[in-house]
């Protein structure tokens, strides 16, 4: 596996990553559906699920039965940043699916999103304490991405970095500077 950006799945040669696997590795539901979405893009020349919609495409497929169409959509999703927001309620929804890859491409998509998403912040608090790391880091990232308009989650994200994987630790004490900067910093 190539990890390029360690805060999003991208699209490399047609098939797709997380940043450390962790869809591969979050859980068993997490397992199947993160094959299913690699198996969608594998071969290089087709395109994956989610590339080439529209914001409208993209919000539709939130809505498909099978999670890993949904994932898909949230993915696409995060990639139109603020033109996503329509999106914010049902990507809060999802924040609560049994399958931990959409949950984490739901708060990835969120955090694209960025201010204009602040509606989602407590159900992103809430998944600060999701049992699978991957989708408290998202979270926390998320919310760090939010800037400011995510002061209420300092708190929460706090307690993060106390949490049992450096990977949810890091994304916490990012998304606390960038919540609450503190003016004059010099960098570590």
């Amino acid at each position: 596996m190539k990890e390029v950006d360690d805060e999003a799945m991208i699209a490399d040669g047609g098939a797709v990553y997380n940043g450390g696997g962790a869809a591969m590795r979050a859980g068993q539901g997490g397992l199947l559906v993160g094959v299913l979405v690699c198996l969608a893009g594998c071969g290089g020349k087709t395109k994956l699920p989610h590339e080439g919609k529209s914001v409208a495409e993209l919000q539709a497929m939130l809505d498909d039965d099978d999670p890993a169409v949904q994932a898909q959509g949230a993915l696409g999703l995060s990639q139109h940043g603020a033109e996503a927001a329509p999106a914010v309620a049902r990507l809060t929804d999802l924040l609560a699916s049994p399958e931990s890859v959409v949950r984490q491409q739901a708060a990835l998509a969120l955090g694209k999103i960025g201010g204009e998403a602040s509606g989602a912040v407590p159900a992103l608090i809430k998944s600060l304490s999701d049992p699978e790391w991957a989708v408290r880091r998202q979270a926390a990232l998320a919310l760090g991405e939010m800037g400011p308009a995510a002061k209420q989650a300092l708190p929460a994200l706090r307690q993060r970095l106390r949490d049992s994987e450096p990977q949810v630790r890091r994304a916490a004490q990012d998304a606390v500077g960038r919540i609450s900067p503190v003016p004059n910093a010099t960098p570590r």
